[in-house]
């Protein structure tokens, strides 16, 4: 189960490379197009933890 540090953590992860992209001022599709990465990354990461926890 999911507590409320782990959202936190896991908001955390998906929100600061998006900022990190946003200060740099790329054009708007590459932003969108690198947070999606990472986010499918980020969303990988968590689903392999939570198939070796089970």
């Amino acid at each position: 189960m999911i507590g409320g540090a782990q959202i936190a953590l896991i908001a955390l992860t998906l929100v600061l490379p998006l900022a990190a992209l946003i200060a740099r001022r790329p054009p708007l599709g590459t932003t969108i197009k690198l947070a999606a990465i990472w986010i499918a990354i980020f969303a990988v990461v968590v689903a392999v933890a939570a198939l070796i926890r089970s």
